[in-house]
């Protein structure tokens, strides 16, 4: 995977936007960032705890904390290069869904269902 799946695979994602954070790209639902793109082979998802620490021990060639206390939030790098599409996909969901509205991912997971 690289930058371009990336982008390509967020705006995939229900009322998602690219815009700028700090210089770099970044992916919102109703303006809340669930993934940023600060490199051509880096992406940075928005992960519970919980969720980092099952991905970065099941793919820890793939993913690790962001340093700091961003990372000690859930917040994790991923090697794009490393990464599959599904792995990439899931990560992107798992963000979008940490910071889309209540009510947005009822009906969107509502319509999937």
């Amino acid at each position: 995977m690289d930058a371009s799946d990336l982008r390509r695979l967020a705006l995939g994602l229900p009322e998602t936007e690219e815009k700028s954070h700090f210089g770099k790209a970044d992916f919102r639902v109703k303006n809340r960032i669930f993934a940023t793109l600060p490199g051509d082979d880096t992406g940075v998802v928005k992960l519970t705890p919980e969720e980092q620490q099952m991905v970065v021990a099941s793919e820890p060639g793939v993913f690790t904390p962001v340093k700091g206390g961003w990372g000690l939030k859930g917040w994790s790098q991923v090697r794009l290069a490393e990464a599959d599409q599904t792995t990439l996909e899931s990560a992107l969901r798992m963000a979008w869904r940490n910071a889309a509205p209540a009510g947005l991912r009822k009906r969107v997971e509502g319509d999937a269902g």
